[in-house]
This record gives C-alpha cells, sequence and structure tokens, in this order.
C-alpha cells in the first residue's frame, strides 16, 4: 500500500493508495474518524473497510484530513474536511479516469464527512456508513439521498445511540428509490474494538450484493 501525497485545499494530504491490477477497477475512499479525539487513517476500523475493498479488486485510497498525521493545515469544523475528501476523490479520479463505480465509506465522523461528499458528487454509486454521529449532527441534507447505502451501528454504542441512528435511518427509507441495509452489530460500542472483521464482512457482503444486482441488470437491458 504505497504512501501518496497529494495537493488539499489547505495544504498536502497524507494517504495509502492501492492501485487494483483488474483495469478500470471500481474506486473506494475510506474516511477516519474525528480528527480532534484521536481519529486518522489507521484507525482500525478505518484499515479494515480499506483492507477488504483491496480484497475486492477495488483501487481504494484512505488519508489523513488536514492536521492529522503529517497532513498539512489544521481542523477546520467539517467544513475544510469535506474539502480534504473530495481533493482525495478528485486525485483517484485522475488516476482512474475510466473507473466502473465509486464507493465511500466512513466511520463516525468520517461517515458524516462522506455523506456530506455524497450530496456533492453525482457519480458516487455507493457508500457504507459506520456508527454515523446522527445525534450529533444534522442529517437533513440527505433530502434526497441520491441512492441506497449500507449503514452500521452498535447496540451498546455510548457515544451514538443506536436509536438516533435507526431514526436516520428510517427517514432516508421513506424517501423514494432509496433502500438502506441497516445491521446493528449486538454489543458493539462506539469503538467497534472487537468487531472490526464484522464490519469488513458486512461491507463485503453488502457492495457484492448491490454490484452483482447491478450487472444483472445492464445484463438484462
Amino acid at each position: 500500500m504505497p504512501e501518496v501525497m497529494f495537493a488539499g485545499p489547505d495544504g498536502r494530504l497524507e494517504g495509502r493508495y492501492h492501485h487494483s491490477s483488474e483495469p478500470n477497477a471500481p474506486l473506494a475512499l475510506v474516511l477516519h474518524p474525528h480528527p480532534l479525539h484521536g481519529g486518522t487513517m489507521n484507525n482500525r476500523i478505518t484499515y479494515a473497510m480499506y483492507r477488504e475493498f483491496e480484497k475486492m479488486g477495488f483501487s481504494v485510497m484512505r488519508y489523513n484530513s488536514r492536521g492529522v498525521g503529517r497532513s498539512q493545515g489544521r481542523y477546520d469544523g467539517g467544513i475544510g474536511e469535506i474539502s480534504d475528501a473530495a481533493a482525495a476523490l478528485d486525485w483517484m479520479q485522475m488516476v482512474n479516469p475510466n473507473a466502473r463505480g465509486l464507493w465511500i465509506a466512513g466511520y463516525s465522523f468520517g461517515a458524516f464527512v462522506g455523506m456530506q461528499l455524497l450530496m456533492r458528487r453525482p457519480e458516487i454509486t455507493g457508500w457504507i456508513s459506520v456508527a454515523p454521529p446522527a445525534n450529533h449532527y444534522d442529517f437533513g441534507f440527505l433530502a434526497p439521498c441520491p441512492c441506497g447505502g449500507l449503514m452500521i451501528a452498535g447496540d451498546a454504542d455510548e457515544l451514538v445511540p443506536e436509536l438516533a441512528v435507526h431514526k436516520l435511518v428510517d427517514k432516508l427509507n421513506t424517501q423514494k428509490g432509496v433502500e438502506v441495509d441497516y445491521r446493528v452489530f449486538k454489543g458493539a460500542d462506539h469503538i467497534f474494538a472487537s468487531h472490526a472483521d464484522e464490519v469488513a464482512a458486512a461491507l463485503e457482503d453488502h457492495v457484492s450484493t448491490v454490484m452483482n444486482r447491478r450487472a444483472l441488470a445492464l445484463a438484462a437491458d
């Protein structure tokens, strides 16, 4: 997984990027938790999602947002971090101009940033949100949400109560054409410390199902 440095809106950003051996492979961008609470691209859940996309044949990147690790700049309350995510996406698309699809995966604060990016980039074809902080941020901007995705919560999450995530899922599922695959992990707290493999397995199951369904639909046309 080679280290990359790429231009962000507030200085250079540090990332790890795996380039698939498959021609025109789909892309995945993985976003880490809150930088002021120790969130980095090396977070266990962030890394687990990155590795799962790599195993599935994706070209995939995880990166440190501004002020984290060797990334330049300083924390910007979420606004600048959304711009950092867009810059990471730009870099991947420049390297992979003919990619078959694009997925965004975020954990905690990274899930909020990922969903903001989803609303700004119509080329995104799927998303994964692990423990989205639905009780800390207003997710009302997801109206309408452009596509369905996978949302994961822990029933023992002390920072983001499962009920708050459930309410968000219910709201999204009322939107026309949107279907959220919602999975609650028994015994998982906000850290998901012993559930990284479960998160990776859920990601693989959801992404494979969606991509196979799309391939069948294309074949039927």
